[in-house]
């Protein structure tokens, strides 16, 4: 039965995007047919940045230790850097600027001056090995990279010119080799000019890079945003609409599309301060949330029931929270309870993609707690979801299926890669993200299964095909297969079965070797050694399945 919250939410959202609301609807051809836009986006970030900083600009935008800054502050040291990037490194429209950092004030400015010089914005993954980066700047064809000095250290064989930036510095000093350059001139920037690349692992172990448009990530913000008024507007209704600046903690790597669109991103047209936390510490999150009076947070599952189950929790005042939101993976059902009966705030979890710019599913508040395993109803007004067959066809509702979206937000492609592409999307543009769900009688998105050899350890996603790769590069190695175990605070985490070939080798010396050539989260924390070979089906493939359903219930056992 259709909850009373979800017509609540229907009626405020149509008056939101109605004619005389704040974010009236427009529509765009695409895929071969009419889709739902919104109209007041700005056309591109780098508009949209003027815009909203020009609005707030006395505002704190970032507090990053003892420094605060302010929206026109940041925006003057992001155009700037923008200046420098084209008059000091020839940086012109379209070229890809690798920005290979951990999470800073300096990330944030120089990402928004990448896309002020008309830039492409490509968001490396900061826990990679220098292999891993290497290979995603050569697919790209990266003109630069931008680099904390970890991460500078790190690409020091890769052919490529790096600007190490000491993030470590109060901003003007960080973009300090960038400044000097105030004649050159800007780009004009368009909708349908190249924006973004982020990365994203898939099944087939090489990493993509999906390329998104500037009018992409603006609808997806927007798409949010229009969420975001929606529960003002019932708040107002209440008689509990929010007074002062919201906040909210940048607990998540901005190389993710999590924090980059609806954290970071939609924070501007918000007026939102961004607390940023360089690294997640469940004790740190709740001092911040207590002296920056955070109204927001969103992370990683792991992280908000690292905070319900703290031993000091009652040391602090989380009452600023409305909403503890969580993604990339599912919650227990207890948790969301508990969350709800313990925190103050209302739990969510959200549902999206790299490819899809962030937006998919919402489940909000009472509905998640009466539905706590489902990722919500497909986020209007923009996001049209559809469960599919093998041949792309519409299943019926409440059968299983391929879960796919259809959007403004969608990106445009995997960058050089048009068979991933090709294979990602169909004819009439629905992505399909590889995930097994159904629609229930009231319109929930519920996933049951992951049609992708992929894993998802505290929402970063794992190929288990790259991880068996790393393993094969290993001499001893003869067989070897990679799938996840269950794992109380992460979700799952990646195990290992492999078989040798004369010399013995133990599996935490094979984890030693694969942590010299992946990043540490992709390492299995178990690798168990097989007397012989692996079993194999009738096609001479390895039997995945069932050594996953053996040695997952050998860990099960171990734990007991």
């Amino acid at each position: 039965m259709r909850s009373e919250l979800d017509g609540v939410m229907d009626a405020v959202l149509a008056e939101v995007t109605g004619p005389g609301g704040p974010l009236p609807l427009g529509s765009v051809e695409r895929f071969g047919t009419t889709l739902p836009m919104i109209a007041a986006a700005p056309a591109s970030l780098p508009d949209y940045f003027a815009h909203f900083c020009g609005a707030h600009a006395d505002l704190t935008l970032l507090v990053a230790g003892e420094e605060r800054l302010t929206f026109n502050a940041v925006y003057e040291q992001a155009r700037a850097a923008a200046r420098g990037l084209i008059a000091h490194h020839g940086i012109a429209k379209g070229d890809r600027v690798g920005i290979a950092m951990r999470n800073s004030p300096a990330w944030i400015a120089l990402y928004m001056g990448v896309l002020m010089a008309g830039g492409v914005a490509t968001l490396l993954n900061g826990w990679w090995q220098a292999a891993e980066l290497e290979s995603a700047i050569a697919d790209v064809d990266c003109t630069l990279v931008l680099a904390d000095p970890p991460r500078a250290t790190r690409l020091g064989d890769v052919p490529v010119s790096v600007l190490m930036i000491d993030d470590l510095l109060p901003l003007a000093e960080a973009l300090a080799p960038l400044a000097g350059a105030s004649d050159a001139a800007l780009p004009a920037v368009v909708g349908e000019d190249d924006a973004t690349i982020l990365f994203t692992s898939g099944s087939t172990g090489q990493c993509k890079g999906a390329l998104s448009d500037h009018r992409a990530v603006m609808q997806g913000v927007f798409n949010y945003l229009a969420s975001a008024l929606t529960m003002l507007g019932i708040a107002a209704r209440e008689g509990n609409a929010p007074t002062g600046q919201p906040a909210t903690l940048l607990n998540v790597p901005l190389f993710h599309v999590t924090a980059e669109v609806p954290v970071f991103l939609q924070s501007f047209a918000m007026g939102r301060k961004l607390v940023l936390m360089p690294k997640w510490d469940a004790e740190e999150a709740m001092r911040l949330i207590d002296r920056e009076k955070v109204t927001y947070f969103v992370g990683v599952p792991l992280m908000s029931f690292e905070m319900l189950t703290h031993p000091n929790r009652a040391k602090y005042d989380l009452s600023t929270v409305t909403d503890f939101a969580a993604g990339g993976a599912p919650r227990p059902p207890e948790h969301v309870r508990r969350i709800a009966d313990e925190m103050g705030g209302a739990p969510l979890i959200g549902y999206g993609l790299t490819e899809t710019n962030g937006i998919g599913c919402g489940n909000w508040r009472s509905n998640y707690i009466a539905k706590p395993t489902s990722c919500g109803r497909p986020s209007l007004p923009l996001v049209d979801l559809a469960i599919l067959d093998d041949a792309g066809k519409p299943v019926a509702q409440g059968e299983r299926g391929e879960i796919a979206i259809r959007s403004v937000a969608n990106f445009k492609g995997y960058w050089n890669n048009p068979a991933a592409t090709a294979a990602a999307v169909t004819a009439d543009g629905y992505f399909r993200t590889g995930d097994i769900g159904y629609l229930d009688e009231d319109g929930y998105v519920f996933i049951v299964d992951r049609k992708k050899d992929i894993i998802i350890r505290g929402g970063e996603n794992i190929s288990c095909q790259e991880v068996e790769s790393a393993l094969y590069a290993h001499p001893q190695v003869a067989e070897a297969a990679v799938f996840g175990l269950a794992d109380e605070r992460l979700g799952e985490v990646p195990g290992a079965v492999v078989s040798l070939r004369d010399e013995a080798v133990d599996g935490e010396a094979l984890r030693a070797f694969l942590g010299e050539h992946i990043a540490a989260f992709k390492v299995p924390q178990r690798i168990w050694i097989a007397d012989g070979p692996l079993p194999r089906l009738g096609t001479e493939k390895i039997d995945k399945v069932a050594l996953r359903a053996k040695y997952r219930a050998v860990a099960a056992a171990e734990a007991a």
